[in-house]
């Protein structure tokens, strides 16, 4: 079902609600890594450059207490966005009562309103996770400040929150337009025509610790796919589910069962290493050694091998869709993250293909490699991208109204 775009909506002297994320890493109130406030600045944009005002919702981290709050507030963010947009972004410490919806009254067109941390409804009053359960009442308030909602939050579009389909649920019971961001649209758009119409020969990466992470993944995607690459820690519960030594690699006993089912289901579209390296430690200082698919005694799987690197290149070079989510190895350490780096490396040198990674250690390795403006689309959200991925209706974007 093709969903309401901001650019389909009048926004002109309107009050514009947008939900962005603006979940950054902040330390002693120092941005250190912008990119998801770049990400939002196509949609901000376009609506003060239609005469729109724009007030700025998003969550940061998890809040547990009052402590937390000092760390969490999103003041830093909204000066960052002001240096962005080369203009004042008013920031408003509160994000209920008198304080804010005097801030949105003065409101002229064009201008920014950034409110703080919607997450700090989940202490901040006598009711508990306001936010985070999506209260109703709280999503109706947010509702009420605004003419048009826009959800470009696609990293929390897995969560039903107050923030998200809280608002858009009241905004259309109002009559009022809830649309996506240009950022929600280009999600919608790779992810979901990777899952739904991918161009073949279509190319399933997958790594990371565990297979529970991935179940519904690889069994939306074995039918789709032409290929199934594992690596990662999920790589060895597959292994010795073939019946291949893993010494004290990371496994997990309880889903060999399901990974046999799975292999079995595959058929050979599942390709898994055919060597790794492994060390006796988890460290980058252990001494380490190519293996084959069997691990010796007293030793961990820490990497793909030089031999699955060819493979899975080979397999590759050919593919014309290709989705990766997760690193191949203990990709944070260096001795062990060249599995991670080469599989980036094969994508950034694809032609005439649409490449798609899912965030994360992956999106990391995409841009310590400076190949990301060589990646069709690297997603911002993580969890929500899996569960995409996995054929799921995330409630995020069901909210957003059809056109």
């Amino acid at each position: 079902m093709a969903k309401l775009i901001v650019s389909d909506v009048d926004v002109k002297d309107k009050k514009v609600l947008i939900r962005v994320d603006f979940n950054v890493p902040i330390k002693n109130g120092v941005i250190g890594n912008d990119n998801r406030i770049v990400a939002a600045l196509p949609t901000i944009k376009y609506v003060i450059e239609n005469g729109g005002k724009a007030i700025l919702l998003s969550h940061l981290g998890r809040i547990k207490s009052d402590e937390d709050k000092k760390e969490l507030s999103l003041r830093p963010v909204a000066e960052r966005l002001s240096e962005l947009l080369g203009k004042d972004v008013k920031f408003v410490p509160s994000n209920e009562g008198a304080e804010l919806e005097t801030a949105i009254n003065d409101m002229k067109d064009g201008d920014v309103i950034l409110m703080e941390n919607t997450r700090f409804q989940d202490i901040d009053n006598d009711f508990g996770k306001r936010e985070s359960k999506n209260d109703p009442k709280l999503g109706e308030y947010w509702a009420s400040l605004g003419d048009v909602y826009i959800n470009d939050a696609f990293g929390t579009a897995h969560r039903a929150h107050a923030s998200n389909v809280g608002i858009a649920t009241a905004m259309k019971a109002a009559g009022k337009p809830a649309a996506a961001g240009y950022l929600m649209e280009k999600e919608i758009k790779f992810l979901g025509d990777a899952v739904d119409n991918p161009v073949h020969p279509f190319v399933t990466i997958l790594g990371g610790a565990k297979v529970s992470d991935k179940i519904g993944v690889i069994e939306n995607l074995i039918p789709k796919s032409d290929h199934i690459l594992i690596g990662g820690g999920m790589a060895y519960t597959f292994l010795a589910a073939q019946g291949h030594k893993i010494g004290k690699s990371l496994f997990e006993a309880d889903k060999v069962e399901l990974a046999k089912e799975l292999l079995e289901k595959a058929g050979d579209k599942i390709v898994l290493p055919v060597d790794n390296i492994a060390a006796a430690e988890f460290s980058n200082d252990a001494k380490h050694e190519v293996v084959g698919q069997d691990i010796p005694d007293g030793e961990m799987g820490l990497d793909i091998g030089p031999k699955t690197i060819s493979l899975f290149k080979d397999i590759l070079k050919d593919a014309k869709t290709v989705v990766w989510n997760g690193p191949m190895g203990a990709f944070e350490m260096s001795n062990y993250a060249e599995g991670t780096l080469e599989v980036g490396r094969a994508l950034g040198e694809l032609k005439d293909a649409s490449t798609i990674i899912g965030g994360g250690d992956s999106a990391a390795a995409a841009i310590q490699l400076g190949i990301a403006d060589q990646i069709t689309h690297i997603s911002t959200g993580g969890g929500a991208s899996l569960e995409y991925l996995e054929g799921k209706e995330l409630p995020g974007i069901a909210a957003i109204s059809d056109k």
